[in-house]
């Protein structure tokens, strides 16, 4: 038990890693979500030259290791003179990540919107813009909340992997407690106590914004 008594001693600087980490997966979700929002609509909406270059985009970034593309940004980029900070670098890569996860979401959130709709609003006058933006995004945003919940749990499980570019997130600040003091078992527990926290407290958040926004007979199969 004393191990345990140690770990909690630390929990300050605990709370310190925890906030880089929230701040880190803030960053890289709304980077992912204004990129993949735009691939999705690039790869349903748009022509051949932009839809391939976006689907070879998505299926890079999900077809290969996320720790490779942390490496390649962090590592690769000064070999071509691009000098980037390890925080930048961090959400960076996870946000291009996540962006090719979020693209899909997005796109079979639009696809689930009945092709009539935008066919009806153009009917009605408006530009072929307009009625995505004003009739098709605003139903695929109620669609894809439940499937879109679960890249956010996970980015900001995956966003661990930045201690290995040396940041003091929360994995990283608990991994130099437990090298200086040789508590790996209890540091690590309290560590995953912290991200379990975390993650409860975003699933109820998003559960709640899913039932806040719903609108019956709006929806669709799971996407993931």
């Amino acid at each position: 038990m004393t191990g345990f008594y140690f770990a909690w001693d630390f929990l300050p600087k605990l709370a310190q890693g925890l906030l880089l980490t929230v701040e880190i997966t803030a960053a890289c979700i709304s980077l992912g979500f204004v990129l993949g929002l735009l691939l999705a609509l690039g790869r349903v909406y748009g022509p051949r030259p932009i839809s391939i270059p976006c689907s070879v985009y998505v299926h890079f970034f999900r077809g290969t290791p996320l720790l490779t593309q942390l490496f390649m940004v962090y590592f690769g980029l000064p070999n071509w003179g691009v000098h980037l900070s390890a925080l930048t670098s961090g959400i960076l890569a996870l946000g291009l990540n996540t962006a090719a996860y979020q693209a899909e979401y997005f796109r079979g959130a639009i696809q689930a919107v009945k092709r009539g709709q935008l066919l009806a609003a153009r009917a009605l006058g408006m530009s072929r813009l307009q009625a995505i933006r004003h009739v098709i995004l605003p139903q695929a945003f109620r669609i894809v909340i439940p499937s879109w919940s679960n890249e956010l749990i996970l980015m900001l499980k995956y966003s661990s992997i930045v201690f290995s570019i040396s940041l003091l997130d929360l994995m990283g600040m608990g991994k130099r407690i437990a090298a200086r003091h040789f508590n790996y078992f209890e540091v690590f527990i309290v560590v995953a106590l912290f991200y379990l926290v975390l993650v409860f407290v975003l699933s109820q958040s998003l559960r709640w914004l899913e039932r806040r926004v719903r609108v019956p007979g709006l929806g669709a199969p799971g996407l993931r």
